[in-house]
């Protein structure tokens, strides 16, 4: 791993802080000390079916009231929002996403890591944290830095304290992968080059374990693991960790209060990594029927990343969207059609950054495209997205929970494709985006 040289350190902060004055001169974002009330056609809470003629009551960055307008206790400083023709429903939860990555069609994934220095990445995940809060978007599981170290340790700080607009952030730092399993790969390489790499990488228990230390003390929410890559002779994707790796770093993270995340896409690493107590798999595509049913056995969690094929397919197979799917956007509709039949917790997860910022909607989209009712894909991205991360406190308008409040024009529950037309964005009681 490259060292970066204080200028380079400072050159970052300069940037983030000339986006804060920018963000702060643009009048998007408002906080009010007074209460707020915000009426729009129907509420949909995260659960059953919307209500006409509801409110939602927000005082002190939480919610203290929904229900029908007329009965809420309301005082007499309230502010009133009122947005007709719209559905309020909560913040929206990402759970797979990469601020440090922009799509590869503009750069590709090995020049990003290698070629563009990290103020730079910095700089345009700045933008790209506004841009999917804009999207009503407010937390987000961001699952790596891909080569950027910590950096999303400084980007959440930056949006925690107000000098930047972004969702809520729940951040991986570097991943873990096997030593020399990852990318950039180095039999694309001299073998006399130091390349960055695009993740930490270990080998065996100890090193393994200590990984998970550290990254757990430069401010990691979540560990990730690489449980496979394309690491076989033919280029294949293999399991990289063995399980008694595996074992020991989710032990090491759990012991901690970290859950961890795998990145797998064959059906042999994916079933090492359920055995292993990880508590999401990312992709998962290969998987088998007996492997899925061993997730619901262990409870392991399912996020999907739907979109992220179709937008590999778009960039170098020709793919056309709305066309005849690629082979791997097959094997992912096979995958997510099989787990939700087998009745394997699904959360809503996209890999965006391989795709644009602020477009996250389509994974939802493409959920609902392969079976999924539009109240079930929001589902995925409120309640179950939040029982996943194990924050009650989000993903639904209720009594108590955080004020993320997003109204979006129409009704999603029947058309899901309502949620490319968000008109306001409320996070933590603070307004980042009105009519």
């Amino acid at each position: 791993m490259r060292t970066w040289a204080p200028q380079l350190a400072f050159a970052t902060l300069t940037l983030l802080a000339c986006t804060a004055h920018a963000q702060q001169g643009s009048g998007q974002q408002t906080s009010s000390q007074r209460p707020v009330l915000i009426s729009a056609d129907r509420v949909w809470t995260g659960e059953g079916a919307p209500h006409a003629g509801w409110s939602v009551l927000v005082a002190q960055g939480r919610i203290q009231g929904v229900g029908p307008s007329g009965t809420l206790a309301v005082p007499a400083d309230v502010e009133r929002i009122s947005l007709p023709g719209k559905t309020l429903i909560p913040g929206l939860i990402e759970l797979h996403s990469h601020v440090l990555l922009h799509p590869y069609n503009e750069t590709t994934w090995d020049d990003q890591v290698i070629k563009e220095a990290p103020a730079y990445r910095v700089a345009l995940a700045v933008r790209h944290a506004a841009d999917t809060l804009q999207a009503g978007f407010t937390t987000l599981r961001d699952l790596g830095t891909e080569g950027a170290g910590y950096d999303d340790v400084g980007i959440k700080r930056a949006i925690e304290e107000g000098q930047v607009p972004g969702p809520r952030l729940l951040v991986a730092t570097r991943a873990i992968v096997a030593t020399a399993s990852y990318g950039p790969a180095e039999r694309s390489y001299r073998p006399d080059m130091e390349i960055p790499y695009g993740a930490q990488q270990a080998t065996g228990v100890d090193e393994g374990v200590k990984a998970v230390r550290e990254q757990s003390a430069h401010g990691a929410d979540w560990i990730k693991i690489y449980a496979d890559y394309r690491t076989g002779i033919d280029g294949s994707t293999r399991p990289t960790f063995t399980l008694e790796e595996m074992k020991a770093m989710v032990a090491a993270a759990h012991v901690t209060g970290r859950k961890v995340a795998a990145h797998a896409s064959s059906d042999d690493a994916i079933r090492l990594a359920v055995l292993a107590g990880v508590d999401t798999i990312e992709h998962g595509y290969g998987a088998s029927e007996a492997t899925f049913k061993l997730m619901v056995e262990r409870k392991t969690a399912y996020v999907p990343t739907l979109t992220a094929p179709e937008a590999i397919g778009e960039y170098f197979q020709k793919h056309v969207r709305g066309g005849t799917p690629t082979p791997a956007m097959q094997q992912a509709a096979r995958a997510f059609q099989l787990a939700r039949k087998l009745g394997v917790t699904i959360g809503n997860g996209s890999d965006v950054g391989v795709f644009t910022h602020g477009t996250n909607e389509r994974e939802l989209e493409w959920m609902v495209r392969l079976g999924m009712s539009p109240t079930e894909a929001l589902r995925a991205a409120t309640t179950v997205a939040a029982g996943i991360l194990g924050k009650p406190e989000l993903g639904a308008l209720k009594n108590g929970a955080l004020a993320d409040v997003v109204a979006v024009d129409g009704d999603p529950t029947a058309d899901i494709a309502a949620l490319r037309k968000v008109g306001f964005v409320m996070k933590g009681g603070t307004v980042y985006k009105r009519p």
